[in-house]
């Protein structure tokens, strides 16, 4: 039986983004071994709960809007986006259930951002950096990203042991600042700092987010295959506590 994991519709308020973004998420996690259950932005809590807990895994895409600052404690940034309260109750109602049931959870770009201030982290509202992290093309490779050996990061790529340097592709005028609770950072860019990827520190739960899109290149690159099969695997592993004891 494949894995069902819970994918948020990217955004509540511009339908075409949605309809343009979403399927490529789709393909990847169809492509590793799962089965996506979409997560209707605009349906009651009710029935949010109700699907979350039917799925093993949940991630959380990228959306145009930003996550508000007010939810780390800062004033808005001139070039920060409006926020989407709508797609902000979806992936808090989706973590909730996940980090209590220990579910895998992947975050992609703002889902990475959604992730690190609902664990009660801080954003960078808008990078200012020598490096271009919001280029024209989304999907080629932008800049290069450093990954933390030892990290479960590495693992996935296959090199635990020694850091390595990855191209990745970037779509995006935010970062994480500050990681929040049980987030640990697993990857940076190299020439800025700016902090590519975190990952779960809590012991038996699989949690992965990154900065770039690895659901855009999927198709050919193979870094990207190996970061959702990975997840696909951690969800299919998983087991509700009661069927461990």
């Amino acid at each position: 039986m494949k894995p069902r994991i819970a994918v948020p519709e990217p955004c509540s308020y511009d339908d075409e983004y949605s309809s343009r973004s979403l399927p490529y998420y789709l393909r990847a996690i169809e492509a590793s071994g799962g089965e996506p259950v979409v997560i209707k932005l605009k349906q009651p809590p009710e029935e949010i709960a109700r699907l979350a807990t039917g799925c093993t895994a949940i991630l959380l895409p990228g959306n145009k809007a930003d996550v508000s600052p007010q939810k780390y404690g800062a004033a808005q940034h001139p070039k920060t986006a409006a926020a989407d309260p709508l797609r902000d109750a979806a992936d808090e109602l989706l973590l909730q259930d996940a980090y209590n049931m220990r579910k895998p959870v992947f975050g992609i770009c703002y889902g990475l951002q959604s992730l690190n201030v609902w664990r009660t982290g801080t954003l960078v509202q808008h990078i200012e950096s020598g490096v271009n992290h919001t280029p024209a093309d989304k999907i080629a490779p932008s800049h290069s990203v450093s990954v933390e050996p030892d990290s479960q990061l590495a693992q996935e790529l296959g090199t635990a042991k020694q850091e390595s340097v990855i191209a990745v592709n970037s779509s995006h005028h935010q970062a994480i600042d500050v990681p929040g609770d049980a987030l640990r950072v697993a990857a940076r860019c190299p020439e800025d700092g700016v902090i590519e990827a975190v990952e779960g520190t809590l012991p038996g739960h699989y949690v992965i987010a990154v900065q770039w899109h690895p659901e855009r290149d999927f198709d050919h690159n193979q870094d990207s295959q190996s970061i959702f099969r990975h997840f696909i695997s951690a969800a299919s592993q998983w087991e509700p506590a009661s069927s461990k004891d």
